[in-house]
């Protein structure tokens, strides 16, 4: 009889119809030969401290560090759990051959190893090593099953994480516990968890102590159409005046008109992190509510293994997308086929295929995140939303690349000195794979605000769908115009939210936008893809930190703790991501094990005999339920209010009208006061967009 154990009952009962093993038994299925049991996901775990000797059970000082000679394992204590492994072990003891099929990845053949050491399994073992749950891919997986010896790997860098998390956060916490908590309070160290906590911590720091600094900006309207002195900014007003005495009165000449086309390609598939970050941008999702939702749609079959960090695909997946794609166009939701009108023109033809999202090499043990072409039947809305992103993600990366024009107008006034200007303008030629983006979702409150950059183009502006198409100037041409200087004031760096939290877990800290640089940078990350959302929550259950809308805020007990921390190991995220470093290499045998284990028993002996030698007597704040409510983000120190814009006197006598009243003022036409913002109407009177930067233009509705 051959016992095949899966991670979870759900996974079991499909892959038992799949084997013919229909008959139900308590704890498992039999049938055709097969006998498929279930683990409820771990039901193992490292032995506690006080499992290895009585000495190590009560809380001392004395006793650290903590390092037993050998580890061991033990099964959690649960009464279902007890119950499920008898039966486990019962079945493994008699079987001829096991076939694991835990979940493939690192944590799932860690679940799966454990169980069959605990249970004294001595058969021989094969792996089922799939990417999606489907019936194909099942039949497919079982038709190649691996040796379980290949896995050993893995499995070493599962058990030297699993340790070394025992080692790190049994140690450290009991230590930070006992030196400096109080009111029976305990203080939870961890690998991941304390780094991640810094990075808030003193992102926090930084914005409260931001020193807003002024800056002004030349610029100038010709034509309607705003153009900013390409020498930047100026620090100091004497500066800017000079140069707006310099222009003010003369002509202004275009000098230069270039026009370039360019591509931009679609964005590469989803990985289970830029998932988690686009799900938070767009619907305000949680990273665990993502890969809650993400880890659903694939048990029910609609999409591929979601705990994944390659947004790339193996080339032998490429002859299943037309198959996919077909899958995608019968897709239906509320009677509409969403996809149908997109999959349409590509239908029937060879499908487009490039190095950015097919390649082999950048793939291990699991490929991006794709549908998997079975059509989705009876989602929640929370579902549709998240299996709607990787949809049409997977569309767009066999559609054409988008076609733009990007126009650069130079402009010049010559007076004392010549002051050059410059104005951009972006034009979508073709939109290509940008049909499939449908409209554009407005990010939710809490999310930083785009970059602008001082000619008021947005940073971006192409990514987010907008254009902004400039009229026709010919070189040499010249006329009037109207200058202004405005002061303006450095802004502190943003609040993180999850989305820039996981970004920043995932780049140790380095803010790295280009896809190319992030990929190379994720070998040195701090935690898994699938850990990074437990660690998020783990912090908000300490009362390290708290949300406030979409911000993360550290509280007071998350600041007191990282400042009591001197050991750079503990918080560093570089530190950090070097050992997630390891721990890769680990897997792909180009670092040994128990090394990684020796090292780290001596950076907690080392940690432990520093924070001995700590003679103060701090205490961290304990924070009960009714205090977190009250904390609130630090307010970083305001800007003085921009004192009023420097103009022309002809452009504030153009003022006063449009202030008088509205006539053929309408929605979208350049402000008249400030000439870089766009008219906007309120329930009582137009406006201008950009009046949080100080534009008073205002004109009642007629």
């Amino acid at each position: 009889m051959i016992v095949c154990i899966a991670e979870k009952p759900s996974v079991a009962r499909d892959i038992a119809r799949i084997l013919g093993a229909n008959s139900s038994h308590d704890g498992y299925m039999e049938g055709n030969g097969y006998q498929v049991t279930w683990t409820f996901g771990h039901l193992c775990t490292l032995k506690e401290p006080g499992d290895y000797t009585q000495a190590w059970k009560p809380w001392a000082l004395t006793q650290l560090p903590m390092i037993p000679q050998r580890f061991g394992i033990k099964l959690i204590n649960d009464k279902g759990i007890e119950k499920q492994f008898k039966i486990i072990e019962g079945l493994m003891q008699k079987a001829d051959g096991i076939v694991n099929c835990g979940d493939a990845g690192q944590e799932g053949e860690l679940i799966q190893r454990w169980v069959m050491q605990k249970a004294k399994a001595t058969c021989p073992v094969k792996r089922l090593w799939i990417s999606s749950m489907t019936d194909e891919a099942i039949k497919e997986g079982f038709a190649s099953l691996k040796d379980q010896g290949d896995y050993q790997p893995l499995y070493l860098a599962g058990l030297s994480r699993a340790i070394g998390d025992w080692l790190l956060g049994m140690n450290a916490t009991r230590l930070y516990t006992l030196k400096y908590g109080q009111n029976r309070q305990v203080l939870s160290i961890g690998r991941v968890q304390t780094p991640t906590l810094a990075l808030i911590v003193n992102r926090q720091k930084e914005i409260e102590n931001f020193k807003p600094e002024p800056y002004w900006v030349l610029a100038t309207v010709y034509r309607d159409t705003t153009f900013t002195a390409t020498k930047g900014k100026f620090t100091s007003q004497e500066e800017g005046e000079k140069a707006f005495a310099t222009i003010e009165g003369k002509p202004f000449e275009v000098t230069k008109v270039e026009k370039k086309e360019g591509k931009e390609q679609p964005p590469q598939l989803y990985d289970l992190t830029s998932l988690q970050v686009d799900c938070n941008r767009k619907f305000g999702y949680s990273a665990e509510m993502t890969l809650n939702l993400i880890q659903s749609l694939y048990e029910k079959k609609y999409t591929t293994y979601p705990r994944v960090d390659t947004q790339y695909l193996s080339d032998d997946i490429y002859p299943k997308c037309p198959q996919t794609l077909n899958g995608l166009y019968q897709t239906k939701f509320d009677g509409v086929q969403p996809y149908a009108e997109f999959i349409k023109p590509i239908g029937g033809k060879t499908l487009k295929k490039t190095k950015r999202v097919f390649d082999t090499s950048k793939v291990t043990d699991h490929h991006a995140i794709i549908p998997t072409g079975v059509v989705p039947q009876n989602l929640t809305d929370l579902e549709r939303k998240v299996f709607d992103l990787v949809a049409r993600r997977f569309i767009a990366v066999f559609l054409p690349d988008c076609k733009f024009s990007t126009t650069t107008v130079l402009g010049e006034v010559k007076g004392d000195e010549t002051v050059e200007f410059k104005v951009t303008g972006k034009e979508i030629l073709d939109p290509g794979w940008r049909v499939v983006q449908g409209k554009v979702q407005k990010e939710t409150e809490g999310d930083e605000k785009p970059q602008q950059d001082d000619e008021g183009l947005r940073v971006g502006e192409l990514d987010s769908g907008m254009e902004r198409t400039l009229p026709t100037f010919v070189k040499g041409e010249s006329g009037d115009h109207k200058p202004t200087l405005t002061e303006k004031w450095t802004t502190p760096p943003a609040y993180y939210n999850e989305a820039s939290l996981l970004r920043a877990m995932e780049t140790a800290g380095k803010f790295v936008e280009d896809e190319t640089l992030r990929a190379a940078m994720k070998e040195n990350g701090i935690g898994r893809p699938s850990s990074r959302a437990g660690i998020i929550e783990t912090l908000f259950k300490r009362h390290y930190i708290k949300r406030e809308r979409k911000r993360l805020i550290a509280t007071p007990t998350g600041i007191e703790l990282i400042d009591l921390i001197r050991e750079e190991l503990l918080k560093s995220c570089e530190l950090t991501g070097i050992w997630e470093k390891k721990l890769r290499d680990i897997e792909h045998q180009k670092y040994d094990a128990q090394q990684f284990i020796e090292e780290l028993k001596q950076q907690v002996t080392e940690i432990v005999n520093e924070v001995m030698t700590d003679s103060t007597n701090r205490r961290v704040t304990v924070l009960s339920d009714a205090d977190l409510k009250k904390v609130k983000s630090p307010k970083a120190e305001a800007a003085p209010k921009p004192k009023a814009t420097r103009k022309t006197k002809a452009a504030k006598q153009q003022e006063a009208a449009p202030h008088a009243q509205a006539g053929g003022i309408k929605e979208g036409d350049v402000c008249p006061v400030c000439g870089q913002g766009h008219i906007i109407k309120g329930k009582t009177a137009y406006g201008c967009s950009r009046w949080k930067e100080g534009c008073t233009f205002r004109a009642p509705l007629e």
